[in-house]
């Protein structure tokens, strides 16, 4: 196979095959081992000189791949061979598989030097990090070294910035002091500070997400510096890039240096407000706004909006922004007009959700909204121009007024979901937050009617809801963005690095989950593919929106079919991570739920809530004083008890079985089925358990509870406990045929008026089970009786 897949004289199809073979063997111990002794790595990298073929060089960078993973030996001599220029020459391509391959390459040789893993909660060895300290250097000083190299294509230097951004953290490999020692916050300055459609000399190559994932890296790298020296040089390191800028009187450093506080300002906010604080900063921001030049109009006008964030920050430039913004709204030039559209938007929401709060006059917001409308659906505009209108209903969207007009207006909301399905990083901000403010999926502050009399007496601003975010209007907005395909614009966009994007994301999934009537459209379009790594990975607000979202999902929908193949093992830890004290009611009751589903699948679902420590969290809820999260619990553990670990738990020396017992007599019904379900499976399976009953002083009560209840139900699997305790042993027996147990199974087994002849049957072989142990005498007509009903049987 290694002949035919490097022999360049072989069919190119022939080749793709067997490198594709190889890849699947260098996946498996043996097969990476022979591999490596048959000198694969040389061969490859002598391959990938002259081939031809995208799909077989990302094959042999992915074999490279996998002889790294897990393995330190075959790595330190791959590098050795190889270097990690190489890597990189790989890397560069406009060919979307092979920077993605390069990419994966280099983070398995990071992993085999730290220990780490491809999983999101991945953490170092910092023993392994130690030892190899150099080597790790290394490959971060050559990462950084290439963001600024001019050769490379948009691709490339986008997923170098990634790479870094997923080694950043500290329990990653600790990488943010050390950039900023090496001196690479300048170098993604640099970055930050390119424009795609402003090209001179030595400028470079990006992407149109190149500068939000920059943006997303320099947050990262930011809230990372723990201590406030770290912070101090972080801000040093910033200033120092802008003032050597600045000392160029060139009007392009001037230009850079604004898109660079743009991006600053879309990233570490409180780095980039200080910046614009600083003495002439957005006095020139200002002068360059109110110039004839389209270019720097457009750049001054992206950071007035990126630095009107804080009511109090908007406050000091709606003062002296907003004529500008007007004029410039005024100009020939639809990309200015947009950006001062987008600008006029943002200060004239500062007052958020708050009915009462209008900075502009009345009418105002819904004139700059029908100005964002004409830019987003007119297929004439180009990409960047629906981008900023986007951007521009995101803020207007706060005005529920604005959110009805935009949901009945069907080409808008398609026209927004195809530009979110594109993927581009640089629409995710605009059209996240629009469809937030549509579901009204944020945090809502609880108003404590004591609080707002306080509030009236002191004379204090009291927020007030409009009357269109009203629940009903909620779900009818919800339901419609589900049925314009909202969830295949979500999972597009939930590839983002952002932690705060992906919150905002789960955020919008959670709210159209909780209804029922769209969740099957959500399963169809990908939803749950896309909400697991959301619900494993990013804030902790993020992640248990997520979990909920997926938990409804679970709840209505068959979980094989919700959850297919290994997904359905999957989504056991985000829902055991919602029985949460933390977690509210509703959210510890939701994931009960689907855990209950789960659970009565298959033994493999079973164990692994076992695994994940849900038998522990999920009984501690029968123990709630809240019905709805009893009997939820409850129910999950009648579907656990089948597996043979869970019987192990009731067997052992504790009051398990005695709180199942008591539990039977619940006063909510379906508790008291679950419970009584439960302890028949268990009695079925273990003597021990039978013995158990008797430790609850109520037993004989419970047991009449069940076995006189009206509901048959109830009734049915009393009389199944009573039978696997009679079969059980003779002591059990003995004790059972003691009380007026033996009365009550008489009377069924010759009830002939009852509508479930199951019951009778059962009760009948009981008394035959107490025959057997010669605890009692059967007369000649029930033995006549009994033998008809063996012979019935035996048919």
């Amino acid at each position: 196979m290694l002949d035919l897949a490097f022999n360049m004289s072989v069919d190119k199809e022939k080749r793709e095959t067997a490198m594709n073979n190889l890849l699947v063997l260098a996946r498996e111990r043996a097969g990476a081992e022979e591999i490596f002794k048959q000198k694969g790595v040389f061969k490859i990298a002598e391959l990938v000189k002259d081939e031809k073929s995208e799909k077989v060089i990302c094959s042999a960078i992915h074999i490279v791949g996998e002889l790294c993973k897990n393995n330190i030996s075959r790595t330190e001599s791959i590098i050795k061979d190889l270097g990690v220029p190489w890597y990189l020459k790989m890397m560069n391509s406009t060919y979307t598989e092979r920077v993605n391959a390069s990419q994966y390459c280099l983070q398995n040789i990071l992993n085999a030097y730290s220990g780490m893993d491809n999983k999101p909660d991945s953490k170092s060895d910092k023993a392994l990090c130690e030892a190899h300290k150099k080597e790790i250097d290394t490959i971060l000083s050559c990462l950084l070294y290439s963001i600024t190299n001019r050769t490379i294509t948009g691709l490339t230097r986008d997923a170098i910035i990634q790479l870094i951004m997923r080694n950043i953290h500290y329990t990653a490999l600790d990488w943010a002091e050390r950039l900023v020692e090496l001196r690479g916050l300048q170098r993604l300055m640099e970055v930050a500070s390119e424009m795609e459609e402003y090209k001179y000399e030595s400028s470079m190559n990006i992407t149109s997400s190149t500068r939000t994932i920059t943006s997303v890296c320099l947050a990262k790298i930011y809230e990372n510096m723990y201590y406030d020296a770290a912070k101090e040089k972080f801000s040093n390191a910033i200033d120092e890039f802008i003032k050597d800028k600045l000392l160029s009187p060139d009007i392009d450093s001037k230009v850079r240096v604004v898109v660079a506080i743009t991006t600053l300002l879309l990233g570490p906010l409180d780095v980039g407000n200080a910046v614009v604080a600083k003495e002439g900063i957005l006095e020139m921001i200002l002068v360059m706004a109110g110039t004839n030049d389209v270019l720097q109009q457009k750049v001054a006008c992206e950071c007035i909006v990126a630095a009107a964030t804080k009511k109090d920050k908007a406050n000091a430039i709606i003062s002296q922004g907003v004529n500008i913004l007007k004029k410039l709204y005024m100009s020939k030039d639809d990309s200015i007009r947009v950006r001062a559209l987008v600008g006029l938007c943002k200060l004239g929401s500062s007052g958020g959700t708050d009915a009462t709060i209008r900075p502009f006059a009345d009418g105002a917001t819904k004139k700059l909204a029908e100005a964002c409308r004409r830019f987003l659906i007119n297929p004439k505009k180009d990409k960047d121009m629906r981008k900023w209108a986007v951007e521009g209903l995101s803020y207007l969207t706060f005005d529920a007024e604005v959110k009805e007009k935009l949901i009945e207006d069907q080409q808008a909301v398609q026209a927004m979901i195809e530009l979110a399905k594109t993927g581009d990083q640089s629409v995710l901000y605009g059209v996240v937050t629009t469809l937030v403010n549509l579901c009204n999926a944020y945090d809502k502050q609880e108003l404590i009617p004591e609080m707002i009399e306080l509030a009236k007496f002191a004379k204090h601003h009291i927020p007030e809801e409009h009357e269109l975010d009203d629940i009903d209007f909620v779900n009818k907005r919800l339901c419609a963005l589900a049925k314009a395909g909202v969830t295949s614009a979500l999972v597009s966009l939930a590839k983002t690095e952002s932690q705060n994007s992906k919150e905002l994301i789960a955020r919008i999934f959670n709210a159209i989950c909780s209804q029922q009537e769209v969740r099957g459209m959500i399963v169809q379009q990908g939803g749950t593919k896309a909400l697991l790594p959301l619900a494993l990975d990013g804030t902790d607000k993020g992640k248990k929106q997520a979990s909920q979202a997926l938990a409804r999902l679970g709840i209505t929908i068959n979980p094989e079919v919700a959850f297919p193949g290994q997904r359905i093992m999957e989504v056991v830890r985000p829902f055991i991570n919602l029985l949460n004290p933390e977690c509210s009611a509703l959210e510890n009751f939701e994931s009960l739920m689907a855990l209950c589903n789960l659970a009565g699948v298959n033994d493999s679902v079973r164990k692994r809530i076992l695994k994940e420590g849900g038998f522990q969290k999920i009984e501690a809820y029968m123990y709630e004083d809240h019905d709805m999260l009893r009997r939820a619990s409850t129910q999950v553990i009648n579907n656990l008890i089948i597996c043979e670990d869970v019987i192990q738990y009731f067997e052992h020396e504790n009051d398990r079985v005695k709180y199942l017992v008591i539990l039977c007599e619940d006063e909510d019904e379906d508790t008291s089925i679950a419970a009584a379900g439960a302890l028949a499976m268990l009695t079925s399976a273990s003597e021990k358990a039978c013995e158990k009953v008797f430790d609850s002083k109520d037993w004989l009560e419970s047991l009449r509870f069940l076995l006189a209840n009206p509901n048959s139900d109830v009734q049915h699997r009393g009389i199944v406990i009573v039978l696997n305790m009679m079969r059980s042993t003779k002591d059990v027996a003995a004790k059972l045929i003691e009380t007026d147990i033996m009365e009550l199974l008489m009377a069924l087994s010759k009830n002939d008026t009852m509508q479930n002849e199951k019951i009778k049957e059962l009760a009948s072989t009981a008394l035959e089970a107490a025959a057997e142990w010669k605890l009692i005498k059967k007369n000649d007509e029930e033995i006549e009786s009994s033998q008809s009903t063996s012979a019935e049987h035996v048919d």
